[in-house]
């Protein structure tokens, strides 16, 4: 039995692996004091952020992260599923769908008219789940570091 529900004070034990393990595939390195911050935001019920935890049989085994922001494009917001994860041992069982499909419900909930992502160009395994659940924008992104 999976249960998804947004995280509370309480799950920062068993959302911070997950999120470690999230970087590791990414080959990220966020510094702590900014994973700390981010945990208060999703926290915070006046922040944009948001996460949940896909839960079995008590073990945290996902997680996904996501944000609402304005468009000029459309009145209400749009939703910006930032990350998603699951862990390794569990991958292709539905876990990463569900997830994304929680967010689904919220974002349409709230109001947005689309949930929008991006993954790295070789993550083939999580791109074979995306093609199946999103449409492809035909953009691509650039960006800037400062």
């Amino acid at each position: 039995m999976l249960d998804i529900r947004p995280v509370t004070a309480d799950d920062h034990a068993a959302w911070l692996p997950l999120w470690q393990a999230y970087q590791r595939f990414y080959q990220a390195d966020i510094a702590a004091e900014t994973s700390a911050v981010t945990w208060q935001r999703f926290l915070d019920p006046a922040e944009p952020m948001h996460a949940a935890l896909a839960w079995q049989e008590g073990r945290a085994i996902g997680l996904v992260h996501f944000i609402y922001h304005r468009s000029c494009w459309t009145s209400g917001n749009y939703c910006y599923l930032q990350d998603l994860y699951v862990a390794e041992h569990i991958r292709g069982a539905g876990i990463g769908r569900a997830l994304i499909e929680h967010v689904y419900r919220e974002a349409r909930a709230a109001g947005a008219s689309r949930v929008h992502w991006l993954t790295q160009e070789t993550n083939y395994r999580g791109r074979m789940l995306y093609d199946r659940i999103g449409e492809r924008s035909g953009f691509i992104q650039y960006r800037k570091l400062f």
